[in-house]
């Protein structure tokens, strides 16, 4: 693990880079912070308490190591009733896969089951028709002038693809998009009082939302994978109510992962697309770049860029000492432009060979990642196919977060 020494920068040194962050600006563009930090060095103190770390090498050695923990309910309750970790939705978010660690974890995500190549092809026929759909109606839009991709394609093909495979009623749809929106503050870096509020009255009424199809779906089952999981943790938990409980967080916790970073992929992706009239056009002529231009959207602006972890004892990581139960910030977004690790990194090439931590590692790994790639492949290679080359009208905006990436428009025209 190396040998501890003594930050080289003091706490206050690093606050005005993690303000700027939170501006408009940074938001936007927060790739030159990104650099600043680096050149600090890999691991770095964060103002608030606990570490940046910026290196792809330590934040990969950080997802991939068991000594690394996710901060669970036990940590969180530990960090006392005034902070934003007993938000009611921070506690809410502490009972479902994200935030468990073994052996909790090893047991849900088992009763979860996996994206197995049956079901990502059950779901892709539905996503390819979906995409069809969607393009469809935005092609219309987009012959009397501009269009908002990101609203009418980006946002709906997740849910479309999720709330299908789920059996959510369509009509449901739109308020559950807007309630992620707002839920993901509680998972964001620094989030203010009124970001928690937000995202606290949107985990209530989510929680409402699934009981109550938890409960509809164990009186009338069916074929899905809600009815599949009712079975399952009534063979593992005897009580019912519990184990209808443990449904719920498990389907929240999938509508919450494949709707907002997928949404935000889609997006970024297209973005990339029609920012370049000679990226379009390159990747028109060769199709056989669709999955590496998905891979590096990823690396480029992953939809994540924060992911915290806490030390299970006391570690040296990057030559920093870190007590046990001290959080470390791994800044996604920044190790992916580590010239360390990738060559010419603020260039996007979607010929480099895939390597990025968009999708988490370790147990965590991204349960639904083959979902993701599918999406973004499937709806790349229509966009290529059906429509002629368009272009970006203006600048995205950028939805306040640090740690989950939103366009909140992505207005283009025919070029």
């Amino acid at each position: 693990m190396g040998v501890a020494t003594t930050p080289s920068y003091d706490r206050r040194a690093s606050a005005s880079l993690f303000s700027r962050l939170r501006t408009a600006r940074g938001q936007a563009d927060p790739f030159p912070i990104y650099a600043e930090l680096l050149g600090r060095g890999e691991v770095v103190p964060a103002p608030w308490g606990g570490f940046a770390v910026t290196g792809f090498a330590a934040c990969d050695q950080v997802l991939r190591s068991r000594q690394w923990l996710e901060p669970d309910r036990q940590w969180r309750e530990r960090q006392g009733t005034g902070t934003r970790w007993n938000a009611p939705s921070s506690r809410e978010m502490g009972h479902t896969l994200a935030a468990l660690n073994a052996p909790d974890h090893t047991r849900v995500r088992r009763a979860a089951g996996t994206f197995d190549r049956g079901t990502v092809e059950r779901i892709g026929r539905n996503v390819g028709l979906a995409a069809d759909r969607l393009l469809d109606a935005f092609t219309e839009r987009i012959r009397t002038g501009e269009a908002d991709f990101s609203e009418l394609v980006c946002e709906e093909l997740p849910v479309a693809a999720i709330g299908d495979w789920l059996g959510l009623p369509q009509a449901d749809w739109a308020r559950l998009r807007q309630l992620t929106h707002d839920q993901v503050f509680t998972q964001e870096l620094l989030p203010s009082a009124s970001q928690l509020a937000l995202s606290d009255a949107a985990t209530a009424e989510l929680r409402t939302y699934f009981m109550e199809l938890v409960r509809d779906r164990r009186c009338h089952p069916g074929d899905d994978p809600v009815t599949r999981w009712i079975r399952t943790w009534d063979a593992i938990e005897p009580d019912r109510d519990k184990a209808d409980e443990a449904v719920y967080f498990l389907v929240l916790f999938v509508l919450l992962a494949a709707l907002e970073t997928t949404a935000t992929l889609l997006s970024t992706m297209t973005l990339r697309l029609v920012e370049s009239p000679e990226r379009w056009d390159t990747v028109a002529d060769n199709p056989d770049l669709v999955p590496g231009f998905v891979e590096e959207t990823l690396r480029y602006d992953p939809p994540t860029h924060v992911i915290s972890r806490v030390a299970s004892q006391d570690s040296v990581l990057g030559g920093i000492e870190i007590r046990r139960d001290e959080m470390v910030h791994l800044m996604i977004g920044a190790a992916h432009r580590d010239p360390a690790r990738h060559r010419d990194p603020d260039r996007f090439d979607p010929e480099r060979a895939a390597d990025h931590l968009a999708f988490s590692g370790g147990i965590h790994y991204c349960l639904g990642a083959p979902l993701a790639r599918l999406e973004a492949q499937t709806l790349l290679r229509q966009l290529i196919r059906r429509l002629p080359r368009l272009t970006l009208v203006r600048p995205p905006s950028m939805a306040p977060r640090v740690a989950f990436r939103r366009l909140l428009n992505l207005d283009v025209a025919l070029a």
